[in-house]
């Protein structure tokens, strides 16, 4: 008995005609570019009636194919700058028949420019459009003046959508390209020099950044920042380059390191369209980053740039903390003691819940999750000042958590409006710029340091890595003890 074959039988653009046994290869012409190749279907004999030569013989046919599908494309996309082309045969026309108008008047004008011959051609191959429009132009000529004038108006609008018709007939648009089309035609002076960092691409760089791994917040940050970019580009009628990134940092008023930020985004993203973008790789394969070699303000750009925020002292925590209460903002007051006690930041504060509490050796602990670093994830003792606070907080939770605040925004973050609320605390109560919640980190630092805790368990406490290998590597860490007479020396409020 014969065995069974093992043999594929791949197909995939191979057919055979009706009563024949010779192999062909297939290949659908799309329907976008059917017009420019002059044919629906590709087939060529492969000259075979075996199956595995056809299936080597058809790759050659397929790839010669599918590069003049490449190429019936790329003879169909709008050229760059097509915008200002299309303004400028939209205003022609609106001159041309403004013109016209001011002439039925009696007003002298100049000699009108030639007519654009595509669209007379395309009007005259309709024969029963040309009969209709003449026939609808006599009656206007038989209205007087008034009809005169508004024929015009209506050639002039012929004209703008025979233009509309010819792009669209001559070039694959997208649907957005559509509308972009459709809103010059229709108001040439709302056009603008058009940004290379389109919504197109910054849709596809966003889906990339996401898939490679990056948090929902830093993705939306990136992106946004290249939008407001492209915005610029836009509204100043500039190019991408060193001179007009210069220009944007310097409208944007911010600190140097903000301008830092903005500058990493816009690598990050050059880099990612020069490597995955083909059009964009082609238009900027000559140019330097523009991104790379500015030099960044100091000191200047924001009112707080280049310097160091100020601490709270113990009289300015209870005042606050006072403030709190008598604005009857429990939560907020709870929030300042928790980060006077403990020097952490304000999210990891909002994200404690019940469950954070636990007993190490019977010393009662924050366990702080990881959040911004490796080193954030910590076990922090309980100040014995704030042991009635939490135990009252553990109680009167609704949801577990023991900071109340508003819902979480959209990644999840509970601190936003707490955080909002303080700010405008912090300003009430006369406090500057250069006084921030985190500055509440910074006074527990200072104060652990002059209460003479060693570096390591003072960066262990507040969840910084302490740059020792020793320490970070192979230390697990101070006992529960050493911790709690480490934040025991913290003052009371």
């Amino acid at each position: 008995m014969a065995k069974p074959s093992n043999t594929i039988r791949d197909t995939k653009n191979l057919i055979q005609k009706a009563g024949e046994s010779t192999w062909y290869v297939r290949l659908a012409v799309p329907v976008d570019v059917q017009k420019v190749i002059g044919r629906k279907v590709f087939i060529k004999t492969l000259q075979t009636a075996s199956l595995t030569e056809a299936q080597r013989r058809r790759g050659v046919h397929l790839t010669t194919w599918w590069a003049q599908i490449e190429a019936a494309r790329k003879s169909r996309q709008l050229p760059e700058g097509w915008q200002s082309n299309v303004v400028t045969a939209i205003e022609t026309v609106n001159s041309i028949f403004q013109n016209q108008k001011r002439s039925i008047i009696g007003e002298a004008i100049p000699p009108s420019p030639p007519i654009n011959h595509h669209l007379e051609t395309r009007l005259r191959g309709n024969p029963r459009l040309v009969e209709a429009f003449e026939t609808h132009v006599k009656q206007r000529l038989g209205e007087g003046v008034s009809g005169k004038l508004q024929l015009q108006d209506e050639l002039a609008e012929v004209h703008r959508r025979l233009t509309e018709k010819l792009v669209n007939h001559r070039h694959t648009l997208s649907v957005e390209l559509k509308a972009e089309l459709g809103s010059l035609i229709a108001d040439p002076a709302s056009h603008r020099s058009k940004s290379p960092i389109t919504m197109g691409r910054l849709k596809v760089y966003r889906e990339f950044r996401k898939n490679r791994g990056g948090t929902p917040k830093h993705v939306d940050q990136q992106v946004g920042k290249m939008d407001r970019l492209s915005t610029f580009l836009k509204d100043e009628g500039l190019l991408l380059n060193f001179d007009t990134v210069d220009a944007w940092l310097k409208s944007l008023d911010r600190a140097p390191a903000t301008l830092g930020q903005h500058l990493m985004a816009g690598t990050a993203f050059w880099k990612w369209a020069m490597k995955y973008d083909t059009a964009w790789r082609e238009e900027y394969k000559d140019k330097m980053n523009p991104f790379v070699g500015h030099d960044l303000p100091q000191g200047g750009g924001s009112d707080t740039a280049g310097q160091d925020r100020e601490i709270f002292t113990r009289d300015d925590t209870i005042k606050l903390h006072q403030a709190a209460l008598d604005n009857k903002n429990k939560p907020l007051a709870d929030l300042i003691a928790l980060a006077w006690y403990t020097g952490a930041r304000i999210e990891e504060l909002c994200q404690l819940t019940k469950d954070s509490v636990i007993i190490v050796d019977g010393i009662q602990c924050f366990d702080f999750p990881k959040s911004k670093s490796k080193a954030s994830r910590r076990v922090v003792p309980i100040h014995p000042n704030l042991l009635l606070t939490i135990d009252s907080l553990r109680e009167d939770t609704t949801d577990t958590f023991l900071i109340a605040t508003d819902s979480a925004d959209k990644y999840g973050k509970r601190s936003s409006a707490i955080s909002k609320t303080f700010g405008r605390l912090r300003k009430t109560a006369g406090f500057g710029n250069l006084h921030v919640f985190h500055s509440f980190r910074h006074t527990v630092v200072t104060q652990l340091i002059r209460a003479d805790v060693p570096d390591a368990l003072a960066k262990e406490l507040v969840g910084h890595v302490t740059g020792s290998v020793t320490h970070d590597v192979y230390s697990k860490g101070a006992s529960a003890a050493q911790k709690l007479a480490a934040i025991a020396k913290l003052p009371a409020l």
